[in-house]
């Protein structure tokens, strides 16, 4: 889930340096706009997996025991 979450927030970063830099959503370019439901759903899955990498700054790593 930390693997998926993370790939999909670089996407959702990418996205928004193109909209800063260039005025360009490609999210809204792809599906027919910011108000296409396909979008919509996009932005709320990267918006969640945005939320889910915050959790992991919290955690704290479990140390890996060697047992050779």
């Amino acid at each position: 889930m930390d693997t998926l979450a993370l790939i999909l927030s670089i996407i959702g970063s990418i996205n928004w340096g193109l909209v800063g830099i260039f005025q360009f959503d490609l999210v809204a370019w792809i599906f027919g706009g910011q108000d296409a439901t396909v979008s919509r759903i996009i932005y709320t899955v990267v918006g969640l997996a945005g939320l889910w990498c915050i959790t992991m700054l919290f955690r704290r790593s479990k140390p890996k025991i060697d047992l050779e």
